[in-house]
Order: structure tokens, then C-alpha cells, then sequence
């Protein structure tokens, strides 16, 4: 005797197969561990690009099945999501669907059983909190503290769990203390399917900061070369006559050729000449030349006949 399949089964699995097949892409995301709340807002913030669709994994291998989906391809990202979720999208590409997903992560302390995603590391130094029995709850899940200063200080770096360790309830509580929250929570994608074709997490998670560095550094390697090896073009002609023009003002300075471009150029030198050799003068100098200045304006001045010797006369 066959069992009975419940009819909201059937329609979750309509429901699920007509999102698969519209156009855009779809995507698996893990929403496990992610609170109501946390939920909630996340949804909301992302309800004008993607719908979002909870199911169970059975319901979801059906839908894929009767989509046209290769379920190989759905085992790998059903297998890496706890809670799975559809996602679907008309307005993102696959790369964009992990961008704005990836926004969504965020930290929360570690619960007793939970396993460290990675090395947990606490850091030497001071901390916020004041003498008390705080410092033997440190030590007791294996935080070196002390009191330093009239404030608890953590005595050396120390990893207290390793990747894949079990955390136990009271580290969670003394890490979350120190503002350590390593279990990530968020709206993880597991993988797409855009076209037909299968693209994995890994291979959607771009480095765009470092692709866009990347750009300007070719861009400008580029630019470079094609001024150096005098390549003419829209974008390199600007460049290449603004440095042909202050070449050719260069060497008329240097040849001494007086035009109505250089002339200012020679008055300004000259000019700057003068100053720099009045600056090296001193005061006895200048007073020098002002006393002979002086005595030849007197000997001009003073070339009258002397008294009792008339005009003409040999002295």
C-alpha cells in the first residue's frame, strides 16, 4: 500500500518547480543559525532584488528534478547548507547574488557545541574590566589575566580553540565578554545556476577591490608605455604635445633664443641673478660704494679755480 502524499507537499513542490524554472538565476543559500530577528532584517533589505524561498531538502531535490536541474549539481549545495533556502533573482547576475549575500554576515558568540569555524586567537593586552572575580573566569577556560594598572590585562596571546574544536558554554561567554564572536551568521550562498550552468561559492567570491587595483595599474602601464613609445592616439596626443611643447620652451631657454615666449622667462632670471648676488653684499660694502659714489660727485662739483688765481692763468 502506497502512503499518501500530503496535498500542501504537492503544492510546495509547484510552488518550488515554477520558481527554478522561471528566467534569472537561482541559488542555495544556508540561513542556519540566523535568529528571527536578524532574519527578518535581512529579508527586508533584500526583498527588491531576490524572493526567497524556505523548503525542506526533499521537497527541494523534487522541485530541482522536474525544473530539468542535473541533481549532481544540487548535491554539492545541498551538502554544504544546513538550512537550505532558494533564491531567485531577475535583476542579479550569479557574481552580484554573492555580492549582495555576502553583505549579510555578521558574528554572534559562540554557543555551548558549536564548533570554531577557525582559530580562535585573544590577544595580549588590556581590557575594559575592572578588579574582580572576572580575572579567575578568565583563567579558569584558559585566558592568562591579571590585574595591571587597576584594569584586568590578558598576560599573552593565546589560541584557546582550534578550527573544528568543540567551544565550551563558558569560553563562549568570556569571549563574547571580549567582544570575540566567531560563529558567522548570514544568508551564505552555497552555489547558483545561471543559464544552465553551475557556479559554486568559491568560484563567485571575487576580490573586487583588488580586480579594480588591478585595472588601474594595467591602465596606467599602459598609458605610460604608449606616451614613451610616442603612440598617437585620442587619449595620448594631449599628453605627447604638452610635453613636446615644454621640451622645445627648454631648449629655446638654453639657446638663448628671446622671443615673446622666453623674454619674461630671461627677465625673471636675471632678475632673480641680481638679487641673489645684492643678498650676498653686506652693509660695509654697500656703504663703501656709497662713499665713492659720493667723493665723484663732489670732485665733479667742486672743479671751480681757486681763490686769487684768475681765469686762464697757470696755477
Amino acid at each position: 500500500m502506497m502512503a499518501k502524499v500530503a496535498p500542501w507537499k504537492k503544492d510546495r513542490v509547484s510552488e518550488l518547480t515554477e520558481i527554478l524554472s522561471n528566467d534569472g538565476i537561482v541559488g542555495i543559500v544556508d540561513i542556519g543559525g540566523v535568529p528571527a530577528g536578524n532574519m527578518l532584517d535581512m529579508r527586508s533589505s533584500l526583498r527588491d532584488r531576490m524572493t526567497m524561498t524556505m523548503a525542506k531538502k526533499t521537497l527541494i531535490r523534487i522541485a530541482w528534478e522536474q525544473a530539468g536541474f542535473p541533481e549532481d549539481s544540487l548535491n554539492s549545495l545541498l551538502d554544504e547548507a544546513v538550512q537550505p533556502c532558494i533564491v531567485h533573482s531577475e535583476n542579479l547576475n550569479s557574481f552580484e547574488l554573492f555580492a549582495e549575500l555576502d553583505k549579510t554576515r555578521q558574528g554572534r558568540a559562540a554557543k555551548e557545541g558549536e564548533k570554531a569555524p577557525s582559530d580562535i586567537v585573544v590577544e595580549k593586552g588590556p581590557t575594559e574590566f575592572g578588579p574582580g572575580p572576572i580575572v579567575g573566569e578568565f583563567n579558569a577556560v584558559g585566558i592568562p589575566a591579571k590585574i595591571d594598572k587597576g584594569k584586568v590585562a590578558i598576560q599573552r596571546t593565546v589560541t584557546v580553540v582550534n578550527e573544528g574544536e568543540i567551544i565550551s558554554g563558558d569560553l563562549g561567554i568570556m569571549l563574547a565578554k571580549l567582544g570575540i564572536t566567531p560563529i558567522e551568521i548570514g544568508l551564505i550562498l552555497t552555489g547558483a545556476v545561471e543559464g544552465g550552468i553551475v557556479f559554486p561559492a568559491s568560484s563567485l567570491n571575487l576580490d573586487l577591490d583588488g580586480f579594480k587595483s588591478d585595472v588601474i595599474s594595467a591602465t596606467s602601464g599602459a598609458f605610460n608605455l604608449a606616451c614613451n613609445t610616442r603612440w598617437f592616439s585620442t587619449t595620448t596626443v594631449p599628453t605627447l604635445l604638452s610635453k613636446a611643447s615644454s621640451e622645445a620652451m627648454s631648449v629655446a631657454i638654453e639657446a638663448g633664443v628671446v622671443n615673446d615666449d622666453t623674454v619674461s622667462l630671461f627677465i625673471t632670471r636675471a632678475n632673480a641673478h641680481a638679487m641673489a648676488i645684492s643678498g650676498q653684499l653686506d652693509s660695509s660694502a654697500l656703504s663703501g660704494a656709497d662713499a665713492v659714489a659720493s667723493d665723484a660727485a663732489d670732485s665733479d662739483s667742486g672743479a671751480e679755480a681757486p681763490d686769487g688765481v684768475e681765469e686762464g692763468e697757470e696755477e
